[in-house]
């Protein structure tokens, strides 16, 4: 899943992006308005942390626009705590949900976790595919009840294909979502990845549809989380 930061807080910023990583996002920053609606409207961002008070273009602007051009990711914005204005005119602009200042960096996990469950059409924390779990608050999988130890990538990747079970994704998408701004983007890399995380699994939920992508579905059974 990959994320966007959009703080003038240089240390703040930093803080949020180690959290996020830490939490096994790819996450992109930006420092001012101007940086965050140019990203947010070029790149295809999961969700994105957006502070409202930013210097050149204000966050509620930013936000106004992004959901003018028909932008939909989720948005959670950062506010000033005695500001209760800014948290309703957050919302009026298409904001999905806020954290005050200071806050607590769990907090702020709980909550782009719960936004990216509900924007993929998942009630809890655990994703369920056949006999695969994934735990999005422990970031911890198991097959079977048997615990399988993922790298960040592979994590991420199987994070994404279940968040997005039942339907297709292309190489390009998982590309584009996987992986940070900076990163050196290879598709070939994926068909990697995909091969690991087969192996990892030991169960046949990735299916590979020619020309098209991939396709996570249990084998025989229901999609649940």
């Amino acid at each position: 899943m990959r994320l966007l930061v959009v703080e003038d807080d240089r240390d703040l910023n930093r803080q949020l992006v180690t959290a996020l990583e830490q939490a096994g996002y790819a996450v992109d920053r930006a420092y001012d308005g101007e940086e965050g609606h140019f990203l947010g409207e070029s790149e295809p961002y999961d969700a994105v942390v957006l502070d409202v008070g930013l210097p050149k273009k204000d966050g509620i602007t930013v936000l106004e626009q992004w959901r003018s051009a028909g932008k939909l990711m989720p948005v959670l914005i950062l506010t000033a705590r005695d500001r209760w204005s800014d948290k309703v005119q957050g919302f009026d602009a298409g904001a999905d949900d806020y954290v005050s200042k200071p806050f607590h960096m769990e907090e702020v996990l709980a909550r782009l976790r719960a936004l990216l469950r509900r924007a993929a059409g998942h009630a809890t924390s655990e994703l369920t595919c056949g006999p695969v779990r994934l735990d999005t608050k422990a970031g911890r999988v198991v097959v079977d009840g048997a615990p399988v130890k993922l790298t960040s990538h592979e994590y991420r990747l199987l994070a994404y294909l279940m968040h997005h079970s039942g339907r297709v994704v292309s190489r390009t998408e998982l590309v584009e979502h996987l992986y940070d701004q900076d990163f050196d983007r290879d598709s070939n890399t994926i068909e990697v990845f995909v091969g690991r995380l087969r192996r990892k699994l030991g169960v046949d939920v990735i299916q590979t549809v020619r020309g098209l992508g991939y396709l996570l579905s249990p084998p025989g059974g229901e999609t649940g989380g």
